[in-house]
């Protein structure tokens, strides 16, 4: 088994969603906190692992990755031998990657954003990102309707990758109260064997 270090922030949901395959595959961790407030991801020795400067980072033995939802590709493909998480027949990968992008995209811009500014300061139209997070949140709860997982019938990373930000969308001030179908998938994932959940904050709505 190699060596696996995994440098994230405890409030960051990129960080959550690496820890969280990471506790689920049952991969032994070395948990680095980075002082992202302070800057330590825009020192050089951090830099030097991740020239983007941002948050997780994954050591597994001689290699370094960045990206989170690359980091999950890398994670599902190596360790999980059900092949599960990280499907190997085309339409099931391609509608795991379809996902991934929805948590890079729509998420982030949403509830992830939303989220920024109350818990980070950051200077965003937090009115903005409450309304892509409705957005969002409504196209999803249509799509799990009828279903329990996002991309195929079993849990894959693109449930992991889009859970966190989704799931403290509250402390962006956004509810997730019309969305039932949402809230019962983020039951169904914080089930899931060795779960793990992510620091919560005291702002937003839950305060």
């Amino acid at each position: 088994m190699s060596n696996i270090k995994l440098y994230r922030h405890p409030l960051s949901g990129h960080s959550h969603r690496v820890e969280l395959l990471l506790s689920i595959l049952e991969l032994k961790t070395e948990i680095i906190d980075v002082d992202v407030l302070g800057g330590e991801h825009k020192e050089p020795e951090f830099v030097a692992k991740n020239t983007f400067a941002q948050i997780p980072v994954l050591e597994d033995g001689e290699l370094t990755l960045s990206d989170s939802n690359a980091i999950l590709v890398f994670l599902a493909n190596k360790y999980d031998a059900t092949r599960t998480w990280m499907p190997s027949n085309p339409v099931d990968a391609s509608a795991v990657q379809r996902f991934l992008s929805v948590a890079a995209g729509p998420v982030a811009y949403g509830p992830a954003a939303a989220r920024l500014v109350n818990v980070f300061g950051a200077s965003l139209d937090h009115e903005k990102a409450k309304q892509r997070s409705e957005d969002i949140l409504s196209t999803l709860n249509d799509h799990l309707w009828e279903r329990e997982w996002l991309a195929t019938n079993n849990p894959t990373i693109a449930d992991i990758a889009n859970y966190a930000y989704i799931a403290h969308a509250i402390e962006g001030d956004v509810s997730l109260e019309p969305y039932p179908h949402v809230i019962a998938w983020l039951r169904r994932v914080e089930e899931l064997p060795r779960f793990v959940p992510m620091q919560k904050t005291a702002v937003g709505l839950a305060a």
